[in-house]
């Protein structure tokens, strides 16, 4: 049984299934999960550490195949791909906010975030005026020019959320982004990721353990038992 009815999910896992080692050491983390994520909605899948969301995360990227089970992003069938295929696609396509920033210190704020446009082949004066611009949205347009370490950890977060959206992906991946901010600033990081997804009518999938941040979500599901599920205490999950 799915947990979506949408017709034009930007994400459709239908039935994955994932294992890890084998034999009497095997960990089987996904059993069956299905899950949908639409365009222009901010999806967050919860659960504890451990339970199977950065694993769901790195199949939805194209990083891990899975066991069974089919993966559709964007329309593209990710088993149709080759790993180069899939590499072109990830690079085109999906934006990626992590928990660590993965900054590089020797680069300054605007050339770490025309990284992916460089690797697209556009030219640097290209990347670089579209890295402002990226950075503008996201208010840190009086900084362009100063290094990671001169900036905040909420700081040096916005600059990974201007870099994620800077090729105008269509599906951002969040992997637990507010986890090393406090409240307030997660806060205003969460609304900033919601407004990328609003205004370039992309999906964000953002995986979390801290249900207390998946208020601003347009739906939640819960990674239990290997499988998904609306959130029972969550509204959406009161109506499915």
């Amino acid at each position: 049984m799915t947990n979506d009815n949408s017709p034009h999910p930007a994400v459709r896992c239908r039935a994955v299934f994932k294992s890890f080692g084998a034999g009497p050491t095997r960990t089987d983390v996904l059993k069956g999960a299905d899950l949908n994520a639409g365009p222009g909605e901010l999806t967050f899948v919860v659960g504890p550490s451990g339970c199977g969301k950065t694993t769901l995360l790195s199949i939805i990227a194209g990083i891990l195949t899975p066991d069974h089970g089919t993966v559709d992003i964007l329309g593209t069938s990710l088993t149709s791909l080759t790993g180069s295929g899939c590499s072109i696609f990830r690079g085109q396509n999906i934006g990626f906010i992590l928990q660590q920033f993965n900054l590089l210190p020797a680069l300054d704020v605007v050339e770490n975030v025309a990284i992916p446009l460089l690797v697209l082949g556009q030219t640097k004066h290209q990347a670089h005026n579209r890295a402002r611009t990226s950075l503008e949205r996201v208010g840190l347009s009086e900084h362009w020019r100063k290094y990671p370490r001169e900036l905040s950890i909420g700081q040096q977060q916005r600059v990974a959320i201007a870099r994620a959206v800077v090729h105008q992906p269509r599906l951002i991946l969040c992997d637990e982004p507010t986890s090393a901010l406090d409240a307030e600033t997660g806060a205003m990081v969460i609304e900033q990721i919601r407004d990328c997804a609003l205004t370039n009518k992309c999906a964000v999938l953002f995986v979390t353990h801290d249900l207390r941040i998946t208020r601003p979500g347009d739906r939640i599901w819960e990674v239990q038992d290997g499988q998904i599920r609306a959130y029972a205490n969550s509204q959406q999950g009161r109506a499915a």
